[in-house]
């Protein structure tokens, strides 16, 4: 029966997210059931296409990226993929109407990591964070609002801003391995080479404003959303902290991480913060 293979695919792609994500995942959990298939449906979609082009070194990315975008359409035109992750994606996208500028902008940011090393400008820059991680962040949110409109029009701008806070922790973080091991620099301006504590700290200020934003976005919420993104909120935070107090030449040298003795600690408190309603 094909809801059970339906049922199948959406399964696949929670093995995906708790098997790359561990704080994602748990994020996702903290969300209302009604809504959790859906967004683990995306983040398989996102995390295969990121995969295909941050680590298959040994097979024809392009082909694998250009041929992962052909059978999504395909599974949107017959409402069918033998790839669970897509046939699960696809269901989300229908159910949600997610638009089809979010998943052009998200696929046009994946190919660039396969033909451009670095982002000179700002423009470039932003271009670039909006295709890999605001659109993301918008495809959720159509979820969140059940694909509401005006409620959706009304937490757009938020909505982007946790996406590219996320985002820029995560290049933050990943600085070196980005430049050493896939030759890309994201900020404009900065390298290996010219990277020092007040690049860091420019950087960290810019995500600090980001996040900022983000949390107006947050307490607006649905509630089946709410505890679920602010879950995320605060753990992106707190390994933001940790990246701020690691001085500039140790970042990369070792994986900054949040440690699940914290992470469990986090949790408690955002719910606590959660149930009095000072969200």
């Amino acid at each position: 029966m094909k809801s059970l293979f339906d049922a199948v695919s959406f399964k696949c792609s929670k093995l995906v997210t708790k098997n790359y994500s561990t704080s994602f995942s748990l994020a996702v959990h903290m969300l209302a059931p009604s809504i959790r298939e859906a967004i683990y449906s995306i983040y398989g979609f996102v995390r295969f296409a990121d995969e295909i082009v941050d680590s298959f070194h040994d097979y024809d990315k392009e082909h694998l990226i250009n041929d992962f975008e052909k059978e999504y359409y395909k599974a949107m035109e017959m409402g069918i993929s033998l790839n669970p992750i897509l046939n699960s994606f696809q269901h989300t996208v229908k159910q949600y109407n997610i638009t089809d500028d979010l998943i052009q902008a998200f696929l046009k940011s994946m190919k660039l990591d396969l033909i451009k090393s670095n982002y000179n400008t700002q423009t470039e820059y932003e271009d670039y964070i909006y295709g890999s991680a605001d659109v993301v962040g918008l495809m959720c949110l159509k979820v969140f609002v059940s694909g509401k409109e005006q409620k959706y029009d009304q937490l757009k701008t938020e909505a982007m801003r946790l996406g590219s806070a996320f985002q820029k922790v995560n290049f933050l973080r990943d600085l070196k391995d980005d430049n050493l091991v896939l030759n890309r620099n994201y900020f404009p301006g900065i390298n290996l080479n010219s990277f020092d504590e007040n690049a860091k700290n420019a950087i960290i200020a810019e995500i600090e404003e980001d996040f900022r934003i983000a949390y107006q976005g947050i307490v607006k919420l649905p509630m089946e959303a709410k505890f679920g993104v602010y879950t995320a909120f605060v753990y992106y935070k707190k390994l933001l902290k940790k990246l701020k107090n690691t001085p500039y030449h140790q970042i990369g040298n070792a994986r900054i991480r949040v440690s699940n003795y914290t992470k469990a600690g986090l949790l408690a408190q955002s719910f606590v913060t959660y149930k009095l309603k000072l969200v």
